[in-house]
């Protein structure tokens, strides 16, 4: 971990903030007090993205209408889908 003064972090912004999408934790201090921290961003979570994506299809399929009381499911037996 570094740490940095805020004066130095704002002539450096651009390279800290590359340091840290590098993965590297920077503290970012005034008058030797920690006031901030840059960090890595997270890793995607991929259980809550395929949970965001199935609700996506749910809503879509719920919001368009085939017309007819004809079912995906239906369209898909008859190989129309």
């Amino acid at each position: 971990m570094t740490s940095v003064g805020i004066f130095e972090a704002k002539n450096r912004l651009s390279e800290l903030v590359a340091r840290a999408a590098r993965g590297e934790e920077i503290v970012i201090t005034r008058r030797g007090e920690q006031v901030a921290r840059l960090m890595p961003p997270r890793a995607p979570d991929p259980l809550g993205q395929a949970q965001n994506l199935v609700a996506r299809i749910r809503q879509n399929r719920a919001e368009h209408d085939l017309g007819g009381g004809v079912s995906i499911r239906e369209l898909i037996n008859d190989g129309r889908y």
